[in-house]
């Protein structure tokens, strides 16, 4: 193989630099400044402010959120109302440094989301349709971009846009009784949010193609076999079999040092997307930005005096 002409490389190393210095900058600054089975909400007559309910976790809980969709007469499903709300929610989630870890859920027995309001969309103008879907895309990069870890726990029906809500989540664990797919094909249409792009990347893109091109439905049991979610639970008699186990993952998270988990999302979601060597120059520059915590100086003091360390996010 020829070797590369040197101002070639220089051009190479540089974007590689100025890549790095980028996700160094996404980092911003480095200080920091309950009860897992909520009563659940059925009633058609929800008012549209409590489709989505953000419920901060207190106690040993304490720094898991808990975004729980709550529109049963709709199946879950994404209308501009809840965009607006899951918007809201994310906005301020985002630069609450007391969070931890948020966990997505339904608060819907046996749905999880069941995809864009069809309904909704029916009444549109063609016109119209196209920044309506530029905004669940943009909504649900929110979400993948959210900087502390995200788990989605898929009780239920999770079908196009809702599929792609779960796959901009970190982790994804599911009920065996919970059927997920991306299904727009049948509608003569592509997925939207995400999922030509997030699918592949979680299961490989032969397998997403398939899934895509057929719009085949996979049940937990499935899903867990192809690599979709991480956890598969059999459902229990209160039907949130998957958000526990993502409460028991939150909980597990808790412990660690939070700037060392914001920098660790961002080192492993910034290295997929490049080469070897860049992916390592992003690891080493975010590495740098534990170096200099009190944090960090902390968990050694803990290990030497045999305590378990209390991390403050500085």
């Amino acid at each position: 193989m020829a070797a590369a002409a040197p101002g070639a490389l220089g051009a190479l190393r540089a974007g590689r630099v100025r890549l790095v210095a980028a996700c160094c900058a996404r980092l911003g600054p480095v200080a920091w400044a309950g009860d897992p089975a909520p009563r659940r909400g059925y009633s058609s007559e929800v008012k549209t402010e409590d489709e989505l309910r953000v419920r901060h976790l207190e106690e040993e809980n304490r720094g898991i959120v808990v975004l729980g969709i709550n529109r049963a007469y709709g199946k879950n499903s994404l209308s501009k109302n809840l965009l607006k709300m899951f918007s809201k929610a994310v906005d301020a989630l985002k630069s609450d440094k007391k969070v931890r870890t948020i966990i997505i859920r339904s608060e819907v027995p046996g749905i999880f989301c069941a995809g864009a309001d069809l309904k909704e969309r029916a009444k549109m103008h063609s016109s119209e349709v196209g920044p309506f879907v530029s905004k669940i895309r943009a909504v649900i990069n929110d979400i993948a971009n959210l900087p502390v870890p995200t788990i989605a726990a898929i009780d239920g029906l999770a079908l196009g846009g809702g599929l792609e809500l779960a796959l901009a989540c970190d982790i994804r664990v599911a009920a065996s009784s919970a059927k997920m797919g991306l299904v727009e094909t049948k509608l003569a249409i592509i997925p939207g949010g995400g999922g030509t792009q997030r699918l592949p990347r979680a299961i490989g893109m032969s397998l997403a193609k398939e899934l895509i091109f057929s719009a085949r439905v996979l049940d937990g049991q499935e899903a867990k076999a192809v690599g979709l979610i991480s956890h598969v639970l059999e459902q229990n008699q209160e039907g949130d079999a998957a958000y526990r186990k993502a409460l028991d993952l939150a909980r597990e998270f808790l412990p660690q040092g939070p700037v060392a988990m914001r920098v660790a999302k961002l080192a492993i979601n910034q290295g997929m997307e490049v080469d070897l060597v860049t992916g390592l120059a992003i690891e080493e520059a975010c590495y740098a930005q534990t170096i200099s915590t009190k944090d960090r100086l902390e968990g050694l003091l803990a290990f030497k005096e045999k305590r378990p360390p209390r991390y403050k996010g500085e």
